[in-house]
């Protein structure tokens, strides 16, 4: 089973979990030996929160157009009104990796990343790599 398949089963069990009680018993054993989380957490202008949700919302199916699962990005609401995350995994660090490097020359991407640059909606980001425990 490939990462894209066990988050689409993972977030269909999520939102509809009466669904599965209906269905038999099934059971996976996932290996995922390589799979990568990037975590990016942002600072961003909150008077540009707009400006922030419409980039998130660009590059939700970017990631996802070279490979990624896009688990979303997470807005301020209570507590720091400066403060964004967004999280999205790839099957290796060269799956990544190759992410990074074509979208680079990608005409979507470099217009994401003008939007940003124009709307200095963005003020800094760091980003870390996480690897995903389920059992």
């Amino acid at each position: 089973m490939t990462i894209k398949t066990f988050l689409r089963f993972f977030k269909f069990s999520y939102l509809y979990p009466g669904h599965l009680a209906k269905a038999p018993s099934i059971t996976y054993t996932i290996t995922i030996k390589n799979m990568i989380t990037c975590y990016l957490k942002y600072v961003i202008d909150p008077y540009k929160l707009k400006e922030f949700e419409h980039y998130a919302k660009t590059w939700i199916p970017l990631v996802n157009k070279f490979g990624g699962v896009h688990h979303g990005y997470f807005l301020p609401d209570e507590g720091p009104n400066n403060i964004a995350i967004a999280l999205f995994s790839f099957d290796s660090l060269a799956d990544y990796e190759k992410y990074r490097t074509d979208s680079k020359s990608d005409k979507d991407c470099l217009e994401a990343f003008q939007y940003a640059n124009d709307t200095r909606c963005i003020i800094s980001y760091e980003r870390s790599f996480m690897r995903p425990v389920f059992n």
